[in-house]
């Protein structure tokens, strides 16, 4: 008997990813892992370098703020870009996160409601996203 040939020719080769339909459920899996991923890479950065900002003394920390901010103390666009993509992401993560308890506790495997809650994260988080800037911005202009 030789070890070489272990496969048994009786057994079906596994699906290849060329048989596959990219789903929404696939998307929001990604998406999940690729915002998990990034608000911990992106706000453990931003956190550090905040932080030696603010250890290293008023000018180190007064560049950091100028980097974000305009004069009147507003987010300048590189400001809003980090903030509001953090604020998409953490708002993906959480609706992804809270559908994949929904899977782990077994309800939710048809396909139809899978893919309607798949659809439902995106949509959520970009509506969350909306209100909760619209919110700050309002707070923040009387």
């Amino acid at each position: 008997m030789s070890l070489a040939n272990v496969r048994n020719p009786a057994r079906p080769l596994s699906p290849h990813l060329s048989i596959w339909k990219w789903g929404p459920s696939m998307t929001v899996s990604i998406v999940h892992r690729v915002t998990g991923s990034g608000m911990a890479t992106v706000g453990t950065i931003l956190f550090v370098w905040w932080l030696s900002a603010l250890s290293s003394g008023p000018a180190a920390y007064a560049a950091f703020v100028e980097l974000f901010t305009v004069k009147s103390g507003g987010l300048n666009i590189l400001g809003y870009i980090l903030a509001v993509g953090l604020t998409l992401s953490f708002f993906q993560h959480m609706a992804s996160g809270v559908r994949h308890l929904f899977l782990d506790a077994g309800a939710n495997f048809e396909l139809g409601g899978n893919k309607r809650t798949a659809l439902v994260t995106f949509v959520f988080s970009i509506l969350a996203t909306a209100a909760f800037w619209v919110f700050l911005l309002e707070k923040s202009n009387g």
